[in-house]
């Protein structure tokens, strides 16, 4: 495979990444909100609901998303399967979310 090719395959990962992390943050903010549920990450916990969660959730998301390109300089394999695998993770959190959404406001 031409290197190029994984190159661009890194960003578009990261960038899907990056924005299903916000995703998840704004979900989990209008759920926390609007329902009776709470973060399920402990870390999390105590900012989820005020006006630092989302800007949190996007630095932590951009921070990663440059730690994992800067692997990928050195470990593209690496670099590759670990973001297939956060992409994975967070899609799965969404879905979940989502599916929170449906069972509370259904």
């Amino acid at each position: 495979m031409f290197k190029w090719a994984s190159g661009l395959r890194i960003r578009y990962f990261l960038a899907i990444l990056v924005a299903l992390v916000t995703i998840d943050g704004i979900t989990s903010q209008f759920l926390i909100k609007s329902a009776s549920v709470r973060e399920g990450n402990p870390l999390l916990e105590p900012v989820a609901g005020g006006p630092g969660f989302i800007p949190l959730k996007l630095f932590g998301a951009l921070l990663c998303a440059f730690l994992l390109w800067d692997i990928y300089k050195a470990w593209p394999r690496l670099a590759l399967t670990a973001t297939y695998c956060f992409v994975g993770i967070y899609s799965a959190i969404v879905f979940w979310n989502i599916a929170c959404f449906a069972i509370f406001k259904g």
